[in-house]
């Protein structure tokens, strides 16, 4: 059966409960934290070598639409009501509306630092504490809009710049390509400041905190934020008919990205999926 994600800004409060519950447990069994490792381990930038697969490349939407699969299976095994919501932050852009709530996901850091204290995912309530990362913190930490050096979400007209794009992706396929929507959305700049990350990168930089860098999932708002995501390689889907994943075949031998990307009908790891069999969804799930 088709199940139904839904903006966070429409749950009720039992549904708000239920998803808060089922994620406390999947932590609580260890489960989260193998979520949190396998993104450290596929965050590989253009300047490293070998194979990328989530990042700066074309396949940063099915790699983390498979991702957000495995993480809504695991959900759904503790309580089968269970969706990922999607936080729509071309709507909700304020430090206090949906789902910076104290009966979601909690609020902004303190100011000392950066240390939440509210909601269900603060560190004092012994229900979430960091055990994978790049730094030794324990405590999830956020800075909802950066205080001191402050940047605005992005707004209706740049998700809409990506989203009219009819190209999926073109080349050099990496964080430098200026065209394509798949960069578009993923949002790799030039410049300096905000206008250096657009869309996906830059809600990543305006939440701050924990959500900066390959172990952003120990926030539980990557998930939402990623759920939205997805939700606009789904109408952009709708809106281009027949458009497809590109590149369509593997880069050639001498190619700067021989090796180094996932043509349509490759193999994507960890699953051994294809970014052609993650492409249509509609006997998964539904966006209301």
């Amino acid at each position: 059966m088709v199940y139904v994600r839904k903006d966070a800004s429409t749950l009720t409060s039992a549904e708000k409960r239920r998803f808060v519950k089922a994620m406390l447990e999947l932590k609580r069994r260890g489960e989260y934290d193998e979520f949190v490792r396998m993104h450290i381990d596929y965050y590989v930038t253009d300047g490293e070598g070998g194979l990328r697969t989530a990042h700066m490349a074309p396949s940063f939407l099915p790699w983390h639409r498979r991702f957000l699969l495995d993480l809504e299976r695991a959900l759904r095994r503790i309580d089968a009501s269970v969706t990922v919501p999607y936080w729509d932050w071309t709507k909700d852009r304020k430090a206090g509306a949906t789902p910076w709530t104290k009966d979601l996901l909690g609020g902004s850091g303190r100011r000392s630092d950066r240390q939440v204290t509210t909601g269900p995912f603060a560190y004092a309530s012994g229900n979430w504490t960091l055990k994978e990362g790049v730094t030794d913190g324990e405590f999830l930490t956020r800075d909802l809009g950066r205080a001191r050096d402050p940047i605005e979400l992005p707004t209706r007209a740049e998700l809409e710049s990506a989203l009219a794009d009819p190209v999926y992706d073109v080349s050099p396929w990496d964080s430098t390509s200026a065209k394509g929507f798949r960069n578009r959305l993923e949002g790799w700049g030039s410049g300096r400041g905000s206008v250096a990350w657009r869309n996906h990168n830059r809600v990543h930089r305006w939440v701050g905190g924990a959500m900066v860098g390959g172990a952003s999932v120990n926030d539980p708002v990557f998930w939402m934020h990623h759920a939205f995501v997805d939700l606009q390689w789904y109408r952009w889907q709708h809106r281009h008919r027949g458009a497809r994943y590109l590149p369509a075949k593997p880069a050639a031998p001498g190619s700067a990205q021989y090796r180094r990307i996932v043509a349509r009908h490759e193999k994507l790891p960890p699953w051994g999926v294809t970014p052609d069999s993650l492409e249509d969804v509609s006997g998964i799930y539904r966006y209301a």
